[in-house]
């Protein structure tokens, strides 16, 4: 069997959402486990959040039932709202939250009558320009729903485009167009996203939407305290399955892109791009071996790549390679390959298996 496995640590990820609230005590906040959990697995993960998480935010319904098959009984929001009408009664029966963000949701939420009021958030375009509406029509859409009778509890929510870059003034401003906008509304707030609990407490709101920072990975290119805090979530790991000594001038792997400039030791690795591992990543991309910090050479093949042992002292077949983890993090890697951490942790475990501790 492939030594290839993803080691997720369930401990880790309740440290980061405790973190999270932290950022305002007394504030909630929705965990967000779309796309699997960013990968680390929406059902374990949930399961390891179930009795603090204040709610899960889903991308769709489908994200949604399968956290209700597995018995998670929080309150789940879509945070992209309902796709087309027939997910309505789903939303119903599920006593899900929904988001509402353009005309067309609108109109079929108006259309429905509910069996019990569900919590509503209404989403404003203050910036981002994604989704949501625009502010001159966001207060006549709140007094709308306000009358609606399936309306539960109906809150106010923006989404940052840029609170990744502390030194530009764009959060502020959207912040300052959703705040004006809703000012005179009732209900709770929602617009902090992982860098914005980070990095923005003047938005934080009475919900926080931590994302990414659940999984150990900081919103940010440069060092920050209270991401340092952060603990990696997830290990990716593999082996050697062979080993070649190379002279001077050699080529390595699918159209000689590495030539050995020195005798050479080269590891053959049990991990490619059929698995997730970026075919793009350059000569150079740093791998640990045996805990030794070393690099990728040669273009990563479909389900192999090469990487230099000469600094491994004693490395053979059977020696443990780590792709990132506690000692090497994925952010570091990822600029390494035209990527982004959540891009490579995502597609990555679509086909690595999953082990759970904590």
């Amino acid at each position: 069997m492939r030594a290839l496995r993803a080691e997720v640590d369930l401990d880790a990820i309740r440290h980061n959402y405790r973190l999270a609230k932290q950022q305002k005590p007394g504030a909630r906040a929705v965990a967000t486990v779309k796309a699997n959990a960013y990968g680390h697995g929406a059902v374990q993960v949930a399961r390891a959040l179930a009795d603090e998480a204040d709610a899960f935010g889903v991308a769709c319904i489908e994200e949604a039932i399968e956290l209700r098959e597995a018995g998670i009984e929080r309150p789940i929001l879509l945070l992209e709202g309902f796709f087309a009408a027939d997910e309505l009664p789903l939303i119903d029966s599920l006593r899900l939250s929904t988001a509402i963000h353009c005309e067309e949701q609108l109109a079929l939420f108006a259309s429905y009558s509910f069996k019990q009021p569900v919590d509503v958030w209404l989403k404003m375009d203050s910036g981002m320009h994604r989704l949501g509406f625009f502010p001159e029509r966001f207060v006549e859409v709140f007094e709308l729903l306000q009358r609606h009778p399936g309306v539960a509890t109906l809150g106010k929510m923006t989404h940052f485009a840029r609170a990744d870059e502390l030194s530009c003034d764009y959060t502020r401003k959207q912040w300052h167009t959703f705040s004006e906008t809703i000012a005179s509304l009732p209900g709770p707030v929602s617009a902090s996203n992982s860098p914005a609990t980070l990095g923005w407490p003047m938005a934080h709101g009475d919900w926080l939407r931590p994302g990414l920072m659940l999984y150990g990975i900081s919103p940010y290119a440069e060092s920050h305290p209270l991401a340092d805090q952060l603990k990696p979530a997830m290990r990716i790991s593999s082996e050697v399955i062979a080993v070649r000594d190379l002279s001077v001038g050699e080529p390595v792997g699918y159209g000689g892109r590495f030539v050995t400039t020195a005798p050479t030791r080269v590891g053959v690795v049990a991990m490619g791009y059929g698995d997730g591992f970026p075919r793009q990543a350059v000569d150079g991309t740093p791998v640990l071996v045996n805990g030794v910090r070393t690099r990728l050479i040669g273009r990563v093949s479909m389900d192999m790549l090469t990487v230099d042992l000469t600094p491994v002292e004693g490395a053979a077949a059977g020696a443990r390679v780590e792709f990132w983890g506690n000692d090497l993090k994925v952010a570091e890697v990822a600029s390494y390959c035209d990527a982004i951490p959540y891009e490579l942790v995502t597609k990555l475990t679509r086909r690595v298996p999953l082990f759970y501790k904590g």
